[in-house]
């Protein structure tokens, strides 16, 4: 009889290595690139701010008016530092520069500090979504159409000025700070 190694443990997907996905409340991202959001800006409103579990950052349900049909629109975005509930938050072209605001990254100004950017336009969010995380905007280039962002790990990236990014860092910092001792002090 030989022993049962880990990776054949592993295989089948059971007991301490299956994730508990269950309970998670779905995928986090920017609301869908549409006509408005490319000539003027949209309202929504923090409807609440809610713990995602297997997330360290906090997610905020925002709502929407739907532009083209008469209903609301819920989505799920990552809560940036200082987003409250009741909260107007504002999406496109047009829109201010204030903390929980969604902007093209040629509308950000070198040395802003935001979140949740697009890798590309219309992607719906890729870099900088872990809690505490941030990009840096370092450069823009208008004859080539790119802005220079430093990404959290400190590599700096060239990606398109159209891709979309959330003012500010997201939230849920300090989680690391504490050192977890052993897992029953967890909570």
């Amino acid at each position: 009889m030989g022993r049962c190694i880990r990776t054949q443990r592993k295989g089948a997907k059971g007991g301490v290595f299956k994730s508990h996905t269950h309970h998670r409340k779905g995928a986090a991202k920017l609301r869908n690139f549409d006509y408005a959001e490319r000539h003027g800006y949209v309202q929504g409103v923090v409807k609440e701010i809610i713990h995602d579990p297997g997330r360290g950052a906090p997610l905020a349900r925002v709502q929407f008016r739907n532009p083209y049909k008469y209903k609301m629109d819920n989505e799920l975005m990552v809560a940036a530092e200082g987003m409250y509930t009741g909260q107007f938050i504002y999406c496109g072209k047009k829109a201010d520069l204030t903390i929980g605001n969604v902007l093209p990254l040629s509308q950000l100004p070198e040395g802003t500090i935001a979140c949740q950017v697009e890798k590309e336009q219309g992607d719906r969010s890729r870099y900088a979504r872990a809690g505490g995380a941030s990009i840096i905007v370092v450069s823009h280039n208008e004859d080539t159409g790119k802005t220079r962002i430093r990404l959290p790990s400190g590599i700096k990236k060239s990606v398109s000025s159209r891709a979309r990014a959330m003012v500010g860092l997201v939230a849920g910092g300090g989680r690391m700070d504490k050192p977890l001792l052993k897992a029953g002090r967890a909570y």
